[in-house]
């Protein structure tokens, strides 16, 4: 369980990206974060494993307060928070196989991880994610021979390896064409279902969100202004969380088309 309180975001211009969000997320659930450009959704994601830090406010996973941590405690809340990130965050001279273990860093210590000595089980584990991922071909192939779907599942099969009990996703289609888009929502939702993970993804495309994540919080300058099912995401709701458009428009075709 995962209960946000209070959550500001204040930086030193006096911005604030967060103003005081409330949000509960229930063991094994998906809650898709949608909204313009700025709402907070990305500094959202990141204060809850204080990539960014929290100006006030609690983070409670499983009681423990996020916020409260010192460096060490932190450095262990976050083997149980998986992140995938918008641009990868691939290590591009080294090879798949390698990006996938680097996700065991909090584990076995940064220079067993620079040394590539890393336990059996987790080279294993790692052989095993990339197969479900679709990648067992590129074991040995550098991350940046990739496309960028397949940089994309790497970046998977990395917050996997960690064992858990939180991802965390931001933007993982931003880059990817329509039907890659789709395959990779498919694959982590796939994959949160199967290690019975709860999952909070950033995304800018409605679509996607209403087709795939059962929850949607629509969020508006700092502020949640939406928090229902997808099912619910009608015109109102988008002016409400975008602002004023007309959301039925649809181009007109031009003289020479007709």
């Amino acid at each position: 369980m995962i209960e946000i309180k209070n959550l500001v975001k204040r930086y030193p211009s006096g911005q604030e990206a967060l103003k005081g969000v409330n949000l509960t997320v229930p063991d094994d659930s998906v809650i898709a974060l949608i909204g313009p450009s700025g709402a907070g959704k990305s500094t959202l994601i990141r204060c809850i494993n204080r990539l960014v830090e929290p100006t006030s406010g609690e983070i409670l996973v499983n009681g423990k307060d996020i916020v409260k941590l010192n460096k060490k405690e932190l450095r262990l809340q976050r083997r149980k928070i998986g992140m995938i990130f918008q641009e990868y965050a691939l290590v591009d001279r080294l090879s798949v196989m390698e990006n996938v273990l680097s996700g065991q860093l909090g584990y076995v210590g940064f220079w067993k991880s620079a040394l590539r000595k890393f336990p059996k089980e987790a080279i294993e584990k790692a052989y095993m994610l990339l197969e479900r991922v679709g990648l067992q071909d590129y074991v040995d192939s550098r991350a940046d021979q990739l496309s960028g779907g397949q940089r994309q599942r790497v970046g998977i099969a990395r917050a996997l390896i960690q064992n858990p009990e939180l991802l965390l996703v931001d933007e993982p289609t931003a880059s990817l064409d329509p039907k890659t888009s789709r395959q990779v929502m498919r694959l982590i939702l796939e994959l949160v279902e199967e290690n019975k993970l709860s999952c909070i993804i950033n995304i800018h495309d409605v679509q996607l969100a209403k087709m795939f994540c059962p929850r949607v919080v629509g969020l508006q300058q700092g502020l949640v202004v939406f928090d229902g099912t997808n099912d619910q995401i009608d015109n109102d709701v988008l002016t409400t969380i975008y602002g004023e458009e007309d959301w039925n428009l649809k181009k007109k075709p031009s003289e020479e088309e007709e």
